[in-house]
């Protein structure tokens, strides 16, 4: 429920030093602002990159400078200048830098969960549920659409998936081409975030299918480890196009809510032992999965 409210970048949530640079980040309810301080001499590719692994920032942003100024450039060459008092849109796939001798800073709305955090010093592991997408048929749209054409939808697909990520608490470890995977400390979240993805991508002309699993994992700087993941991946093998497909284990977690699930069979998964049975989500007949409860 939204209420009336207001936060400080002086008294941050969390504060995240890059060099040349920082990123002071507050949380209003279900919204993350971050205020990104980038000095003269800052680029993403110099001082974010180690920090992302990625080729390029897969993060989309959308937000507005309060001065300075920065260039950037996205990954098919297209270049865009924002200088002070300017909206701006940034999608994933892009480098950036500042230009002159002012510092860039900016407030940013859009995937301030995950941006700009730092690697842990020795791999974690801990509890989480698992949410793994992909396109369904995307070779043969690819090759049906163009390489022009397929590049545009799948960063919009990707741009979709993140927003709907993070509206539903998760956070996006990585892109995969043609899909997504993402952590979500509520099994019930990462179920609903891969209906609504589904929902959300329908009008590019795309579907997906979804896979929930719950279970130990490792992480790194931009990447998820474990047998649960491995399982997650199985599980949406075998799923169809609008599928999202949980296991047991998910299936018992999220007892007692309004989820329903049909009898997805048992099933032999690649690599792991024995029989598993999976569950498949049960969509409404009219209209969307409904927002996700509290406390599941």
């Amino acid at each position: 429920m939204a209420r009336l409210q207001r936060r400080s970048f002086t008294d941050a949530d969390d504060v995240r030093v890059v060099p040349h640079g920082k990123i002071d980040v507050v949380e209003l309810g279900d919204h993350v602002v971050g205020r990104m301080t980038y000095e003269p001499g800052w680029r993403w590719s110099v001082d974010v990159k180690p920090i992302a692994g990625t080729h390029a920032c897969q993060f989309h942003h959308v937000g507005v400078t309060t001065s300075g100024r920065l260039r950037v450039q996205m990954d098919d060459g297209l270049e865009l200048e924002i200088g002070p008092g300017e909206v701006f849109e940034i999608p994933p796939g892009h480098d950036a830098w500042v230009v002159g001798d002012e510092p860039w800073v900016s407030v940013d709305f859009e995937a301030m969960r995950g941006y700009a955090r730092s690697p842990t010093a020795s791999v974690r592991r801990v509890l989480s549920s698992i949410l793994l997408t992909d396109i369904v048929d995307s070779t043969a749209r690819a090759v049906a659409e163009g390489p022009t054409r397929w590049r545009e939808i799948v960063s919009r697909h990707n741009e979709v998936a993140e927003r709907v990520i993070d509206t539903h608490d998760g956070r996006l470890v990585k892109t995969t081409g043609d899909g997504a995977i993402a952590l979500f400390d509520s099994a019930e979240r990462a179920i609903r975030a891969g209906a609504a993805i589904g929902d959300a991508v329908a009008p590019l002309g795309i579907q997906i299918r979804a896979a929930v699993q719950t279970g130990e994992v490792e992480l790194g700087a931009a990447d998820v480890r474990g047998v649960a993941v491995h399982a997650a991946a199985r599980m949406m093998a075998v799923g169809e196009a609008g599928d999202v497909v949980v296991s047991a284990t998910v299936r018992d977690l999220v007892d007692g809510t309004d989820l329903e699930f049909d009898d997805f069979g048992l099933h032999e998964l690649k690599g792991l032992p024995g029989q598993r049975q999976l569950y498949r989500l049960v969509r409404p007949r009219r209209g969307r999965i409904r927002p996700p409860a509290s406390g599941h």
